[in-house]
């Protein structure tokens, strides 16, 4: 399989972000705790076993043991680091220390994004699923940073007549229920959430994109240093298409969440084709004024 991402370069720089500890930059993940806890309340069970899968943080299983419906809560990290001395595991990203049918709530924020066997790490949750276990997931959608995507593609094409990839790939919802229906999971939905952030300049993007450790890992990115030059020119191209009245500029971070369950007997299943008991051409020609 070929590699999109440098899986190793991803841990090292989200470590990197994490002993940094630089306030504000989990504004993303806390926003998406909020959503997660949101979503959570909408579910009418409860929990026996959740786990958090690579969250890179504390805050993902907090709000599961708030939330009243979870019993104890798992979590998996890619470096013992983000335990911090806590009860966890640690493996890789795209290997699950889990066994079938073990757990009955598995959640993925923010990281399902940057595995380069996203089918097969969907495969793994499943099978770690019980019967009626429900998996949720955060990870950036495909609209997640166009703005900088083009100034950045701009600048270079424009100073080198080339460019290289700087950003990388990001989920499209239909793609993310497609992988869902895939990997076997029942009753699959995926739907999109669009945030806007402003900023002072582009720099303060890319600054807070470093306190994340959200910088680019493409296996194929260009080794060579970008220019001072090239990231001059970016900055003056952001500025000059994507800024408001104001003169800051807007940055779109979208997020695509994805939910599916493990098959029960118990699950809503679609009818059979051919089975329906009435017609929809006698039904419209009820509707027809007399």
């Amino acid at each position: 399989m070929d590699r999109i991402f440098d899986s190793d370069l991803i841990t090292r720089r989200r470590l990197r972000a994490f002993r940094a500890a630089t306030t504000g930059a989990d504004f993303l993940l806390a926003h998406h705790v909020a959503d997660l806890s949101i979503r959570l309340a909408s579910v009418e069970r409860r929990f026996q076993c959740a786990v958090t899968l690579h969250a890179l943080s504390a805050a993902p299983a907090a709000a599961l043991a708030a939330s009243g419906k979870v019993e104890s809560v798992l979590r998996i990290e890619p470096d013992a680091a983000f335990l911090a001395g806590a009860p966890g595991l640690v493996s890789p990203v795209e290997a699950l220390p889990l066994a079938p049918e073990s757990v009955d709530l598995a959640i993925s924020m923010l990281s399902l994004h940057e595995t380069n066997d996203t089918p097969g790490l969907l495969a793994q949750i499943r099978k770690a699923l019980r019967p009626d276990g429900l998996f949720l997931a955060a990870l950036p959608g495909q609209d997640t940073l166009t703005e900088l995507r083009a100034a950045l593609l701009a600048a270079e094409t424009e100073l080198t007549g080339g460019a290289s990839p700087r950003v990388a790939p990001f989920m499209d919802v239909r793609a993310a229920g497609g992988l869902l229906q895939r990997a076997g999971f029942a009753l699959p939905v995926a739907d999109t959430e669009t945030l806007t952030i402003r900023y002072d300049t582009m720099f303060d993007l890319m600054r807070d994109l470093r306190a994340m450790g959200a910088t680019s890992a493409l296996a194929d990115r260009s080794r060579k240093p970008a220019s001072r030059q090239l990231f001059l020119r970016a900055a003056q191209i952001y500025a000059e298409r994507y800024s408001d009245p104001d003169g800051r500029i807007r940055a779109t971070f979208s997020t695509v969440w994805m939910s599916g369950w493990a098959p029960h007997q118990s699950q809503q299943k679609p009818l059979r084709p051919g089975s329906a008991k009435a017609s929809l051409a006698e039904a419209l020609e009820k509707l027809k004024p007399s």
